[in-house]
């Protein structure tokens, strides 16, 4: 493990190597830790950049991969709440920053690339166990049975209540690490059956996690990748089939099991029949998606086009959720829930479009590159989409820019980062004596 901490490069690929391990493993927590190291980075980056790195700001990639901040600057021009359009571009500011940072940053991503991907995942295990932790000692110190592990007060939210992040945005985080697992683990490049049992461990917690998150929408992407994605392009023959067999035996299981806790049936199932139904005769604590979908298309049918402009959209659906009885959603100042809807909301049928081309490109870049974890993310990206605005919030944020441009830039050589180090006296030195037979792949 010491290959994750201890790495062979000049000091000033270090320090940026540091940074991005300390991003990574902030990002399960308060968003004023990733905050502060994103501008610690960044000046990091910039002070050592020189002018001829500048040149390479002026690339395709950059310019998809900022193409959702483009659209909220553009429908900035026309937006009726002005306010909430700037709140808007501070928010999604690392949206274009990552990009920038890698492209003209010295760091090799695609050398170190599993370095970062296993310390978020580990990171993301210690994350889970203490969660577990502190839910058991809870339930000892008010001496309930452990089956209160399963109830509403030890999930979901609640769960993750101890860190303070919402139950959907850290079950994508988990689902990232526990994917990057599993690649290793089917790779078989292990040392020792040691690693391999730690590693299996890890996983059990990161799965055990994502079941007591309870998010719908994850469970379904992480069965897809499970049972297609890992088996199709990381095994192949009789292997394959075997696999995806077991698998499916597996998942049945497992959902079989899921579904006999009480609390589980209840928000894989009641919930989310609840959740697409629009029928206002059913008693339910919160208003459905489906709801606030129509109340928002309504809106959408006025200016379908254009839309309303950037940062518009709560102040806008606030006092419909109030005329269609949506009360819940008023109160709590709830959007869309829905980001395909919320770009046409805001910026038209051609805001969707670029973003759904952003998508596109991804996802083209991926399987050309035959990059598990980088399709993982992109499915994430695309099913959570529909059930969450994750591009308004900074969990949300952080996520699809940090990783969007991680995979981009770690599956590509950057040229001008080979020569620089081909310059360094040490290179040489460096790239012989930095072998990771635990952690490459």
């Amino acid at each position: 493990m010491k290959q994750l901490l201890l790495i062979n490069d000049s000091k000033v690929n270090k320090i940026s190597y540091y940074h991005l391990v300390l991003l990574l493993a902030s990002l399960p927590f308060d968003f004023f830790y990733s905050h502060i190291i994103l501008i610690s980075f960044a000046l990091h980056t910039f002070i050592h950049t020189k002018k001829e790195d500048l040149q390479a700001v002026r690339s395709r990639k950059i310019l998809v991969l900022s193409s959702v901040l483009l659209v909220t600057i553009i429908a900035t021009t026309y937006t009726i709440n002005l306010t909430g359009a700037f709140n808007e571009w501070t928010l999604r500011i690392p949206i274009l920053l990552f990009p920038v940072l890698f492209t003209v940053n010295q760091l090799d991503l695609k050398k170190y690339r599993a370095n970062l991907l296993l310390t978020f995942s580990l990171v993301c295990s210690l994350t889970v166990f203490y969660l577990f932790a502190v839910a058991l000692i809870t339930i000892r110190y008010y001496h309930l049975p452990l089956s209160a592990l399963f109830s509403e007060g030890f999930t979901n939210h609640n769960f993750a209540g101890p860190i303070n992040i919402h139950a959907t945005f850290f079950s994508f985080q988990l689902l990232i690490a526990l994917v990057n697992l599993l690649y290793i683990l089917m790779k078989g490049d292990l040392p020792s059956k040691a690693f391999k049992i730690f590693y299996s461990i890890c996983c059990l917690i990161l799965v055990g996690g994502i079941i007591q998150l309870s998010s719908k929408s994850i469970v379904i992407i992480l069965f897809i990748i499970a049972n297609v994605v890992l088996p199709y392009y990381v095994l192949s023959g009789a292997a394959r089939k075997k696999f995806m067999l077991i698998g499916l035996f597996i998942s049945v299981v497992a959902v079989a099991g899921i579904l006999s806790v009480s609390t589980f049936r209840e928000r894989y199932v009641t919930l989310l029949t609840e959740d697409i139904s629009s029928n206002k005769t059913i008693l339910r604590n919160s208003d459905s998606r489906i709801e606030r979908w129509q109340v928002a298309a309504q809106r959408i049918k006025d200016r379908p086009l254009a839309g309303y402009g950037s940062g518009s959209e709560v102040g806008l659906l606030k006092d419909d959720f109030y005329n269609a009885k949506l009360y819940s959603s008023y109160l709590h100042g709830l959007n869309s829930h829905n980001q395909y809807i919320s770009f046409i909301l805001k910026s038209g049928i051609w805001g969707l479009i670029i973003y759904l081309l952003t998508l596109m490109y991804g996802f083209k870049a991926s399987i050309k590159n035959r990059d598990v974890l980088f399709i993982s993310f992109m499915l994430i990206i695309t099913i959570v989409s529909f059930t969450e605005n994750l591009l308004d919030v900074d969990k949300g944020v952080m996520f699809y820019s940090l990783f969007f441009s991680l995979f981009i830039f770690s599956n590509t050589n950057n040229k001008n980062v080979i020569k620089r180090e081909t310059e360094s006296d040490d290179y040489l030195t460096s790239l012989a004596t930095n072998t990771l037979p635990v952690t490459s792949y």
